[in-house]
């Protein structure tokens, strides 16, 4: 047997916590010295720590887990409930770091107002495009509402390309608009230039209409820490007496596996205001 000293230590809890599960019936002591009221404990009672924690970890109430660990939950249901409260730990993270991101994007347009640097911003036409498109729907334009929309977008898009023997001929070319229903809802279009005829239908073949006028501007980065560059094409426009004439397209000049080098141009359809 173990003091309950050397059994906190093979269990890694405190003391403490095994006291506080002795008093509320989680776990007893194997034996408890009617002299000295010293706590024992077996290895055999690690497999029971080891669910109560599991348990607790997974959100349980003391008492829920005092009634699961009573009717002797099997290993494999323990497994998956604990692969389940994985996932949802890992969504957490996941959201969490998007929101940094985010928070981090728009410190640095807050640092750079002022002085944003607009040398780079160029006015061109840009040539009508055949693209494959794939549609869905976002519930705001911002980076955090699109990103999730997108991804999976052309992750679709390319594989419906594939089977049908299609191969791109260009870069991406990422373009909005409000949706039919409104209340700030963004129809999402992931397209890739392609040589194909045009079709309608589960893969949607089309001309993008030309931008007679376009501020354009070169965006280095993952898009979800688009919005100082997108700023900084906002300044350039209204300052040279233009307006916007719509949502920018986004065109990937370049996509390797780690977003941090993204090389992205956007094309704001302009006018002289």
């Amino acid at each position: 047997m173990f003091t309950i000293g050397d059994f906190a230590r093979h269990g890694r809890v405190s003391v403490r916590m095994l006291r506080h599960y002795d008093a509320t019936g989680l776990l007893r002591p194997a034996h408890v010295d009617p002299v000295s009221g010293y706590r024992y404990y077996t290895a055999a009672q690690l497999a029971r720590l080891n669910r109560v924690i599991a348990l607790k970890e997974l959100g349980f109430t003391l008492q829920q887990v005092r009634d699961i660990v009573d009717e002797k939950v099997g290993a494999e249901e323990l497994r998956g409930m604990l692969r389940l409260r994985r996932a949802d730990l890992e969504a957490t993270v996941a959201a969490a770091g998007a929101r940094l991101v985010q928070v981090e994007a728009r410190l640095r347009a807050i640092e750079s107002e002022g002085h944003m640097p607009t040398d780079d911003v160029v006015i061109k036409t840009v040539p009508a495009v055949r693209v494959a498109e794939l549609t869905a729907t976002a519930a705001s334009f911002a980076p955090e509402a699109i990103g999730p929309v997108i991804g999976p977008l052309y992750d679709e898009l390319c594989r419906r390309l594939e089977a049908a023997g299609i191969t791109p001929s260009g870069p991406g070319v990422a373009y909005y608009e409000d949706a039919p229903e409104g209340g700030g809802r963004i129809s999402v279009h992931a397209a890739l230039q392609v040589s194909a005829p045009l079709q309608d239908g589960a893969l949607r073949i089309l001309d993008l209409p030309p931008l007679d006028q376009a501020a354009t501007v070169v965006h280095r980065g993952s898009m979800d820490a688009v919005v100082p560059t997108s700023q900084t094409l906002a300044h350039w426009i209204d300052a040279h007496g233009y307006r916007s004439d719509g949502y920018p397209r986004e065109v990937t000049l370049e996509c390797p596996e780690n977003r941090d080098e993204w090389v992205t141009e956007l094309q704001a359809p302009v006018s002289r205001a």
